[in-house]
C-alpha cells in the first residue's frame, strides 16, 4: 500500500510539473515584449492600433514564421526566404526559392524595421503589414498554399489551438488572427544597433576614418533615396537597370504592375541599406553584387543604360567615385551591419522547434 501511495504521489507530481511548466517552444529568458521607437527615429507607419502587441500574439507569429508546414509541399516557411543569418533576407539566392525547388522573379528583401515601411514588396502592392503574408503563402512558386488548408493544418496541430486561445480573445483559428500574429512578430524585428547607430548616437570611435569619409560621401550622393535613419525613402524609382526578361520571360514593369500607370514603369521600391553587407545579391531581381558591393557602385558609375522616360534624373548621368572613395563607401555600408539582430533569442526559431529547416 505504501509503495502504491508513493507511485501515485510521484505521478501526480509529474502531471503537476507538466501542466505548470512553460511552453517548450518559447524562449525562457524573457517574457517582456515591448515595441520601442529607437532614438531619433520617426513615428512608425504601423502602430498596432487594431492589433495590440502581446507576448502570446508575438510568440504565435514567431512560431508561424518558422513553420514549413504552411507551404503545400511542407518545405517552405517565411523563414526559408527570410533567414536570420542574413538579416531576414535570402542570402545568395538571386530570387526567392519556393516549393518544389521553384524560383520566383524577385529577390527576397530583408524583413526588419517593417513597421516603418509605408508599403511592402518591390512594387508596393500591399500597404498594410497584416495583409503582407497572404502573397507569399498563396503564390504558386513560393508557398503555394490556400488559406483553408493552412487553417486546417493549424487546427490539427497539438500546440497551435492553445496558442490562439492565449493570443486572441475569441480563441479562433482564423486567417485574420494568423496575419495579425505574423504582423506582431515581423514588426518586432527592429534593426538599430549597427556601428553607424553607435556613431550617430555619440560614440565617435565606433567608425574608423574610412567609414566616416564613406558616410560623408554617402550623404552627398546617395541619401536622397536612401534616407537616414532607415536608409530608404520608401518611394519608387527607375534607376536605369537594363531591361532584361525575368525567368518567366517577361520584362518586370515594377510599380506599374500595381498602378497600371505608364509613369510608374520600371520603378521599384527603394530598399533599406541597413545590413546590406549581409544580403547579397542586390536589386529587385538579384542581378548585381553576388560577390561584392563593388558591382553595385560600378553599375551607378557606368551601367545606367535604361533610358525610359521614367528614368530618375538623380542617376541619369551616373554617380561617379574614385576607387578609393568607392572603398570608403563600401566600408561605411559594412558599418550598417547590426550584429545583434541575427542572435536575438526572441527572433530565432523557437528552441526544439520541430517544423523549421
Amino acid at each position: 500500500m505504501k509503495k502504491k501511495y508513493l507511485v501515485l504521489s510521484a505521478l501526480l507530481a509529474i502531471v503537476c510539473w507538466l501542466s505548470c511548466r512553460k511552453d517548450p517552444y518559447v524562449p525562457q529568458s524573457s517574457y517582456n515584449v515591448m515595441f520601442t521607437i529607437p532614438k531619433g527615429w520617426p513615428q512608425p507607419y504601423y502602430t498596432f492600433t487594431n492589433n495590440p502587441l502581446t507576448y502570446d500574439g508575438f510568440q504565435l507569429g514567431r512560431r508561424l514564421f518558422y513553420d514549413i508546414r504552411l507551404s503545400s509541399d511542407g518545405t517552405v516557411a517565411c523563414a526559408t526566404c527570410h533567414q536570420t543569418p542574413s538579416a531576414f533576407a535570402n542570402f545568395e539566392h538571386r530570387t526567392s526559392h519556393g516549393v518544389y525547388s521553384l524560383f520566383g522573379t524577385r529577390n527576397a528583401p530583408g524583413v526588419f524595421n517593417m513597421a516603418w515601411n509605408t508599403s511592402y514588396f518591390w512594387d508596393g502592392g500591399v500597404t498594410n503589414l497584416e495583409e503582407q503574408p497572404i502573397n507569399p503563402m498563396t503564390n504558386p512558386v513560393e508557398m503555394n498554399e490556400t488559406l483553408p488548408d493552412i487553417i486546417n493544418k493549424i487546427k490539427g496541430d497539438a500546440l497551435y489551438p492553445g496558442m490562439f486561445k492565449r493570443a486572441f480573445a475569441d480563441g479562433q483559428v482564423t486567417s485574420q488572427h494568423i496575419f495579425q500574429s505574423l504582423a506582431q512578430f515581423m514588426a518586432m524585428i527592429i534593426s538599430n544597433n549597427s556601428r553607424y547607430d553607435q556613431y550617430v548616437n555619440g560614440n565617435t570611435s565606433a567608425m574608423n576614418a574610412s567609414e566616416v569619409h564613406g558616410l560623408a560621401l554617402f550623404r552627398a550622393n546617395c541619401a536622397n533615396c536612401h534616407t537616414e535613419p532607415l536608409f530608404s525613402d520608401f518611394k519608387f524609382h527607375n534607376i536605369g537597370l537594363p531591361l532584361i526578361p525575368t525567368s518567366a520571360g517577361t520584362i518586370d514593369s515594377g510599380r506599374a504592375h500595381i498602378t497600371k500607370d505608364p509613369d510608374d514603369l520600371y520603378k521599384f521600391k527603394t530598399p533599406s541599406l541597413r545590413n546590406v553587407a549581409l544580403t547579397p545579391p542586390y536589386m529587385h531581381d538579384g542581378r548585381l553584387g553576388m560577390d561584392s558591393l563593388n558591382d553595385v557602385l560600378d553599375f551607378f558609375d557606368h551601367g545606367v543604360t535604361n533610358n525610359a522616360p521614367t528614368l530618375d534624373t538623380l542617376v541619369a548621368n551616373g554617380i561617379h567615385f574614385s576607387q578609393s572613395d568607392k572603398q570608403d563607401i563600401i566600408n561605411f555600408l559594412t558599418a550598417l551591419t547590426d550584429t545583434t539582430l541575427k542572435g536575438n533569442p526572441l527572433l530565432i526559431a523557437p528552441t526544439n522547434y520541430p517544423y523549421s529547416k
